[in-house]
């Protein structure tokens, strides 16, 4: 059981894409087109909210923002949110250039590590998963992974994958629902494992991922959602996609600047709604519309390490993607992508790195994916830990003493911190005739096994029985 949080904290490297001219550029334009185009909001209590704050409406739901009102609700959103495990410990402090990763969610599709198969995402897979990303210990909080496809009425299948990351793990959890009554149930069922709603606001262990499709035309489940957890003082995450070329610009700055308007309309709905409210943002994720493959471009640098760049100007807390791959099985080109990403979105500082374990289009979810990317992540780590430079790691006394004839590999001093090398597990780094004596095993067959290992041998926490009960009373009821 992880006990304690993962967080680091940068000492160096630290990455840039973007200038403070650049970034300041970006943030006047997305000022810009909410004033100048503004958007349209398809909820009535938004645009009341608006009406309220001084906005005028006109088109039935179309609104222009001036600048000075999304300044001010920049000047309240919190900058600091700490997220909690199951437990209420403070694991997940989404400040400065702490990095937290974790999986995707509400794929189609999985790959089933035994067979190699593509197959419809079940509820079972779901639990084991989740079973999974409790055991890895470089897995900071949890998604659904995938769609419980065997759920009969799907408008209700949320409840039991929340069910399902609730009680297999005491992670913290980012969980999506397609529409309110959805939201509120998961929250509901945060709330009775946290103790209720006050300690749940006072620690809270769940945020609701909210993804708009268009940056100007809010619709309104999506709305809802956000109002509704600025209402209960609790985190959401407010993201905008933008598709160059299609929705948006095709090109880089522009597309930013969209989706980032967008965004900047979240955090001001939920200051209308309750000052202080927390929300996290990503500056907008804009890919390229394929012209070939008639759909999004996945892997490639276009804003890697750029979006979280927006979060940070405005310090709020940042969004980030990474551990993803457009392979539609785990190979060389998985790995590659997983690896770069993972790296450039630590070194951007995002406080909250997902999607880790999605492949193709994000529609496809691999559990021999994820536990390689839990490696890698710890790699990452390590590397982003920077290097201690004291009297201790010098050594110089101990240079002096064995002298040019010595060696150190009894010395105290190497006793005292060989164990703080990193040693693999599933990236090799042996003998050729070693790896031939074990099999000839490679990456992703070492992976499915490593997923084996920890279904065979890893239980999570159990919550208590009255609250798993209370649970599914939560469940039975959205089934009806």
């Amino acid at each position: 059981m992880i006990t304690q949080s993962n967080y680091m904290e940068y000492r160096t490297p630290q990455f840039r894409r973007l200038s403070d001219d650049q970034l300041e550029r970006i943030h006047h334009a997305s000022l810009e087109i909410l004033d100048r185009t503004g958007v349209c909001l398809y909820d009535q209590e938004a645009l009341d909210l608006m009406k309220k704050a001084g906005v005028k409406v006109f088109e039935g739901n179309r609104v222009r923002i001036p600048p000075g009102l999304i300044e001010w609700a920049l000047s309240i959103a919190p900058k600091h949110i700490t997220i909690c495990d199951r437990n209420g410990r403070r694991v997940m402090p989404l400040e400065r250039n702490n990095v937290f990763f974790g999986p995707g969610s509400d794929c189609l599709w999985v790959l089933d590590h035994r067979t190699g198969e593509r197959r419809r995402g079940t509820l079972d897979y779901i639990e084991q998963g989740i079973r999974v990303c409790d055991a890895l210990p470089n897995i900071d909080f949890l998604m659904s992974l995938c769609i419980a496809s065997e759920v009969e009425d799907q408008k209700v299948a949320d409840r039991y994958q929340m069910r399902a990351m609730l009680m297999n793990s005491t992670k913290p959890i980012l969980f999506v629902t397609p529409e309110l009554e959805g939201c509120k149930d998961a929250v509901e069922m945060s709330e009775i494992v946290a103790g209720g709603a006050e300690e749940l606001r006072r620690d809270p262990s769940s945020v609701c991922y909210i993804n708009i499709v268009h940056p100007l035309r809010h619709n309104a489940e999506s709305l809802q959602r956000l109002l509704f957890m600025a209402e209960k003082g609790l985190p959401s995450i407010y993201c905008m996609v933008v598709s160059g070329g299609s929705t948006g610009p095709v090109t880089a700055a522009g597309a930013m600047a969209l989706a980032n308007a967008g965004e900047l309309v979240g955090v001001l709905l939920a200051q209308l709604k309750r000052e202080g409210a927390p929300v996290i943002v990503s500056g907008g994720y804009a890919h390229v519309f394929g012209m070939l493959t008639h759909g999004g471009s996945g892997g490639r640098p276009r804003l890697l390490g750029a979006r979280p760049e927006m979060a940070h100007y405005y310090d709020l807390p940042a969004f980030g993607l990474g551990g993803a791959t457009g392979a539609k099985v785990v190979d060389q080109q998985a790995g590659a992508q997983a690896a770069f990403s993972l790296l450039i979105e630590a070194l951007s500082g995002a406080n909250i790195v997902h999607d880790i374990g999605y492949t193709g289009r994000a529609d496809c979810y691999s559990l021999e994916l994820l536990v390689i990317c839990d490696e890698l992540i710890e790699f990452v780590r390590r590397f982003m830990g920077g290097v201690e430079v004291n009297e201790e790691t010098l050594a110089l006394d101990v240079i002096d003493e064995v002298g040019p004839h010595g060696h150190y590999l009894d010395h105290k001093h190497t006793l005292r911190h060989y164990r703080q090398e990193w040693y693999p597990k599933l990236l090799d780094t042996g003998k050729y005739e070693d790896w031939v004596a074990a099999g000839s095993k490679t990456l992703r067959q070492r992976a499915s096994e490593r997923v084996d290992e920890i279904l065979a041998e890893h239980q999570p926490e159990p919550l208590l029985p009255d609250v798993q009960k209370r649970l599914d009373e939560v469940v039975r009821r959205a089934t009806g």
